[in-house]
């Protein structure tokens, strides 16, 4: 049975999005799922181009219907914090039109307490609209991460 967890809550004085969840899975499971771009896109976007999870890192993340989005890994610590910055389909990052993504794991026993938080919204044109968005994102694409890290699957399990 998979964990259920509180949605993702909006703080719009520090304009930023944030979600705690617990998922029964060991942090190294949880890490890979959210670091190795063929476990990325097994929960997140439908295609993840990432080639490594090293600060410095440019790839992609598709989601269809919105294109390509580009990724530029900030930070990573691994089993820790992993953390990116993410921007606006078919543009190259930039500070009006991107957001930061962090990531900070605990180990809790045998199961991992995962918080992310996603900052930068009142650089966006419209900082409301984008949080809000946000907000269900990561209230769905976490529960798919809690399903499938809690289903075991391995870090360099085929796709398929």
């Amino acid at each position: 049975m998979t964990t259920t967890n509180e949605p993702a809550v909006i703080d719009d004085a520090a304009f930023q999005v944030t979600r705690t969840i617990r998922i029964a899975a060991p942090r190294e499971r949880v890490w890979a799922a959210l670091t190795e771009e063929d476990l990325i896109a097994r929960w997140f976007p439908q295609r993840a181009s990432l080639p490594d999870a090293h600060a410095g890192t440019e790839g992609t993340f598709t989601f269809d219907g919105y294109g390509d989005i580009p990724v530029r890994v900030d930070e990573s610590e691994e089993p820790h914090v992993f953390a990116y910055t993410w921007g606006t389909p078919g543009e190259p990052l930039a500070p009006d039109n991107s957001t930061q993504v962090r990531f900070t794991l605990a180990a809790d026993g045998d199961a991992t307490v995962l918080t992310v938080v996603e900052t930068g919204f009142e650089r966006l044109a419209d900082p409301s609209g984008a949080m809000r968005g946000n907000r269900e994102g990561w209230t769905s694409e976490l529960d798919k991460l809690v399903a499938f890290a809690e289903a075991g699957v391995a870090a360099g399990s085929p796709t398929s």
